[in-house]
């Protein structure tokens, strides 16, 4: 418990067979993690023998995506506090603490993997990456006037029940670029948020987005986009008024 106060870590994986022990892990010495929750979303072979060696609880989403698994765990976590991260190496548990330090005042903790003195050598944030995550992020500082971004693309965070269940209200992707639409929710909802730096280390294997240039690329436009709209219907979204 953090703060008298219950906490889950939701994990979706993929393509993490290497990987995902170790980093769940790394979360089950921290001693504020109540429950880890697995969710195994068409992973590859072998992943879920990897899961059972831990104490970790694994669920199954068989609707493909990183949205589709990342929604399935927050409705799985029944708890005051939910954070998320992926298990692929990238990220150091221990950073989890960094961002709980901030929830007393917040609703919602987002990671930055920019920040050039926590980017390790042989990661996986080139200047493309970085600059890129950059630029989008001061479009959505300008765009909606919000508190200070320098990373939309980074997938560790941690929240309060009540914004979790606000994001479930709104959130309607099922794919990579949910993470944006996670945070542009959050963004527009009211709460109080802040961005923190975390670690970010060499993957373990091989991204199925971002190992790929063209599909980075892809996905950088997509995100872009994506702000736009929102920003058009964030009326509507803060609302609840959204299609599925």
């Amino acid at each position: 418990m953090f703060n008298g106060q219950t906490l889950s870590v939701v994990l979706p994986t993929y393509n993490e067979k290497d990987s995902i022990a170790e980093c769940i892990r790394g979360f089950e010495a921290i001693p504020e993690v109540d429950e880890i929750i697995v969710v195994n979303n068409n992973a590859a072979e072998g992943t879920s023998e990897e899961v059972a060696t831990t104490g970790a609880r694994e669920v199954v989403e068989t609707t493909q995506g990183y949205g589709a698994a990342i929604k399935r765990g927050l409705r799985e976590a029944d708890t005051d506090l939910v954070a998320v991260c992926e298990p692929d190496g990238t990220f150091n548990p221990a950073d989890l603490r960094k961002l709980l330090a901030f929830l007393p005042e917040c609703d919602l903790v987002v990671g930055s993997r920019t920040v050039q003195s926590f980017i390790w050598d042989g990661s996986n944030m080139g200047w493309f990456l970085r600059w890129g995550n950059w630029a989008v992020a001061k479009g959505i500082e300008v765009g909606y006037n919000s508190a200070y971004l320098s990373d939309v693309g980074c997938t560790f965070r941690v929240m309060t029940r009540r914004h979790k269940e606000y994001v479930l209200e709104r959130a309607t992707l099922d794919g990579s670029a949910f993470g944006l639409e996670m945070l542009l929710i959050g963004v527009m909802s009211g709460h109080k948020y802040v961005q923190v730096p975390v670690n970010y280390l060499p993957r373990v294997g091989v991204s199925s987005v971002t190992g790929d240039f063209r599909k980075t690329l892809d996905l950088g436009f997509e995100m872009m986009g994506l702000a736009a709209k929102m920003r058009v219907n964030r009326n509507k979204i803060r609302a609840g008024r959204v299609q599925r």
